[in-house]
């Protein structure tokens, strides 16, 4: 375990603009019905080159401890900010994809007060070594992380989307490591599920995630396919690594709006990561390595587990999230999406809170 200290050689960031002003686009000019609309790339791509600052960014990132370890040969980098109460909780944040270890940026100021927050980046993904991993392994990983190389008999894990993911596999192979898990989504319907058995919210929420796979999963079904073919042109072009990471990014709604509670220059040190790490292949490889990996049987543990439902994300019901988890939490937030601890930091802090406080009368 040692210090780590961002720092893009300026020969990246030159070959970054290089590419920018020569972007070569399409001649058509479709709205976000098509993906990412064409005006607003070229708006993002004209910031992106004349008034975004990576440096101003990479500085306020490196307020935070960062450190990278070898763990069982895989190099990790984590944030790893302690406590500043008595006895801090520790607490393990998971992200997902399209976003990084940044997701958490604005949540860790509102949550040192009561936890040791580690952030790791996914294997594949960030400043950790470009190395795809399922998600069964990647939490064997941070098993490893958090016990032999931090020290921390028991913790709390928490994330969403591949996030989820990882704190579900966390809980299956690792429960005696877990105070409990602490969710924003808790996995969807598929082949798998007996839909004579649902209730009405839950048919309902089935019936949102089948229209939802279809109108937006197009990244899913080619990551998880043919992850090398699209690596070439996302390598290779940031305007379309970043007309690939917004369409996610403004699933269900436009650029605009995202930017509105996030923030474009938000927005861009998230898929600058990407880029200066030259990870985009690595990280959309992980949906293959997931997809075609052998898998028993769904099991639910008895690990306690929370679960902070946004409402711009998928319109979950409690009896989902309970078939899925030992449910002794379940909150419809206010408030956020499918970013929560970007869009609504606070709020997911006081969740977590909240969650922590429960875990110590069980």
């Amino acid at each position: 375990m040692e210090p780590f200290t961002i720092a893009v050689p300026e020969a990246a960031l030159d070959d970054l603009r290089r590419r920018l002003a020569a972007t070569r686009w399409p001649d058509d000019g479709a709205g976000w019905e098509y993906g990412t609309a064409l005006s607003y790339m070229k708006d993002l791509v004209d910031y992106w080159l004349h008034r975004y600052g990576w440096r101003r960014h990479e500085a306020y990132l490196n307020r935070f401890a960062h450190f990278r370890a070898e763990v069982s040969g895989t190099g990790v980098h984590f944030i790893h900010e302690r406590g500043k109460g008595p006895d801090p909780v520790p607490l393990l944040l998971l992200h997902g994809w399209p976003d990084s270890f940044y997701r958490y940026h604005r949540a860790i100021p509102f949550l040192t007060g009561s936890f040791d927050v580690v952030v790791p980046s996914i294997p594949g993904h960030g400043f950790s070594d470009r190395k795809a991993m399922t998600t069964a392994e990647t939490g064997d990983l941070f098993a490893e992380l958090m016990a032999d190389v931090l020290g921390y008999e028991k913790f709390i894990a928490a994330g969403g989307d591949a996030g989820t993911l990882i704190a579900q596999s966390l809980a299956e192979r690792h429960p005696d490591a877990l105070l409990g898990i602490h969710l924003t989504d808790v996995g969807y319907p598929d082949g798998a599920t007996d839909f004579s058995a649902l209730t009405e919210p839950e048919v309902a929420f089935a019936e949102f995630i089948q229209g939802w796979w279809m109108s937006e999963g197009a990244f899913n079904m080619v990551q998880s396919t043919k992850p090398q073919s699209l690596a070439y042109g996302l390598a290779d072009s940031p305007a379309g690594l970043a007309a690939w990471i917004m369409s996610f990014m403004a699933s269900g709604t436009t650029g605009e709006e995202v930017e509105a509670r996030i923030g474009r220059d938000d927005l861009l040190t998230n898929i600058t990561i990407y880029w200066v790490t030259g990870t985009i292949a690595s990280s959309a490889r992980r949906y293959y390595l997931d997809t075609h990996a052998v898998l028993g049987p769904w099991r639910r543990t008895p690990v306690p587990a929370a679960v902070a439902h946004p409402p711009r994300d998928a319109p979950l019901p409690r009896e989902w999230a309970g078939r899925r988890v030992n449910l002794v939490r379940f909150t419809d937030l206010p408030r956020g999406g499918h970013f929560t601890a970007w869009e609504e930091p606070e709020l997911y802090a006081e969740n977590l809170w909240a969650f922590a406080n429960e875990l110590q009368r069980l």
